[in-house]
């Protein structure tokens, strides 16, 4: 069944014959779905139908029936997707985890957490901080992004350039598989050399190859007591100067690395009320926050490297917060950076990665293919400076028309596969990304994963119309 094509029963025939499948499985029809928010893109709800399992069996039991009636799944986890991986259509259910929300068991003494896959990242931490922990990974989106949504995305985010990303936190995995058999590899430990690891196939897999409902991921120690500051920098030459200094000083850890070009900063700040009369003109900005034993170490630490790297580094401005609300301000010109969607409605965004000394090059370069497209054009610059994360959105309301949307996005992604980097660093393929997909991955890739799609899926049931698989 293709994405977006009918189906053979109608949303509330759907909704009639999935109730009452299972005890501990929900379904909600067009009369319950109705008015409630889609998320990240308005087409996530448009099926009508949600299926909301509150154990594996339940999942495993809506999925064997839609394999035997060809009826095609869409999972979801905290609807924060942004390249489309969440859209349904009618004819197709929605299978979501929002019902797998408990925190199954926490191993304070081994730092590692069995938790359901609709468990929010924040709720975690919160429980996680019970125990004196956290998670390795954190996000702007944390609110609301789903531990299995953050698995199936392969999620980065801000502690990327020092724990890795989703793939690196996660220690076991339990699936329901297209057939509606359990993948169950709920390994508490690092270290397993038996055979292939299989639960990779459901990291970063958006939901092509299984629906994700429990997961075992790795914990550490959380760091409470941080000093935070924004920097003036050149360039990112200049900023991973000051990175690489901050990671190498033995009583402190560097818990944020985020940069932000200068037409970001500048129209972020302008929009929030936020001073920049300490930045220099011309000039990038560097958030940074550093953790240690006491707030005074972590403060100490900051204001004596930042008086090392001054001069040497020709920073162009710089200023320390001075108390928690002044971090968190600084924090939301950042994490806020949807700021501009009011102003450039659906502006096209992309979500790139490139090896952090490419950086510089990569961002002067692309400027000029833009140009090239369009003297007009411009683009808001951000990202995980320390990962080569960049987050690129055209100053220009969307959506385009296909020709100069696939002439944007050649300009966008040239260069990078070459470079070592990727085109898509932190928010998945889904159907946004599908051309990029198939224009700039390894064309070996694409071949493989199809036959492990078709192997694993060979009615094309899990999440059609998405990844190219």
């Amino acid at each position: 069944m293709a994405g977006g094509k009918t189906g053979r029963f109608t949303p509330d025939e759907l909704a009639a014959r999935l109730s009452g499948l299972h005890p501990d499985l929900v379904v909600l029809g067009p009369s319950e779905l109705a008015g409630r928010h889609p998320g990240e893109h308005p087409d996530n709800l448009a099926c009508g139908v949600m299926a909301q399992p509150a154990s594996t069996a339940a999942a495993a039991a809506l999925v064997a029936w839609c394999n035997e009636n060809a009826v095609a799944i869409v999972p979801q986890g905290g609807l924060t997707g942004l390249v489309g991986g969440n859209v349904s259509h009618q004819g197709e259910v929605i299978l979501s985890s929002a019902r797998l929300n408990r925190i199954v068991a926490i191993h304070p003494a081994e730092m590692t957490v069995e938790v359901g896959a609709g468990v929010p990242l924040e709720a975690l931490q919160h429980a996680a901080a019970a125990h004196g922990l956290t998670t390795g990974i954190d996000l702007g989106s944390r609110g609301s992004a789903t531990i299995g949504g953050m698995v199936s995305t392969n999620a980065g985010g801000i502690l990327a350039f020092r724990n890795g990303v989703m793939r690196h936190q996660v220690l076991g995995i339990e699936a329901v598989l297209p057939s509606g058999a359990v993948f169950s590899d709920m390994t508490r430990v690092v270290k397993v050399s038996a055979g292939p690891d299989l639960k990779q196939l459901f990291i970063g897999g958006e939901g092509a190859f299984g629906f994700v409902t429990h997961v075992v991921l790795k914990l550490e120690p959380q760091r409470a007591h941080r000093a935070t500051a924004f920097l003036g920098v050149t360039d990112a030459a200049s900023a991973l100067s000051v990175i690489r200094h901050f990671r190498s000083l033995p009583a402190i850890t560097l818990e944020g690395a985020e940069m932000m070009w200068p037409r970001y900063i500048h129209d972020a700040a302008a929009l929030k009320g936020f001073d920049l009369s300490w930045l220099e003109d011309g000039a990038a900005a560097l958030l940074i926050e550093v953790s240690a034993e006491t707030v005074e170490k972590a403060a100490s630490a900051l204001e004596e490297g930042l008086e090392t790297l001054w001069e040497p580094l020709a920073l162009k401005g710089g200023v320390i917060a001075q108390s928690l609300d002044q971090a968190r301000k600084f924090w939301e010109i950042r994490e806020d950076s949807g700021f501009y969607y009011p102003a450039v409605p659906n502006a096209p965004s992309f979500d790139i990665s490139v090896p952090p000394t490419y950086l510089d090059a990569y961002v002067a370069g692309l400027e000029a293919r833009l140009k090239a497209i369009d003297p007009s054009y411009a683009a808001y610059v951000y990202g995980h400076i320390a990962d080569g994360n960049l987050h690129l959105t055209l100053i220009k309301p969307g959506p385009l028309p296909e020709d100069e949307l696939l002439a944007v996005e050649t300009a966008i992604y040239t260069g990078i596969r070459e470079a070592g980097g990727s085109f898509s660093a932190e928010h998945g393929v889904g159907f946004e990304k599908r051309h990029a997909f198939e224009a700039f991955a390894a064309p070996e890739k694409q071949a493989l994963a199809r036959v492990i799609k078709q192997a694993i899926d060979p009615k094309g049931l899990f999440n059609p119309g998405k990844v190219p698989f």
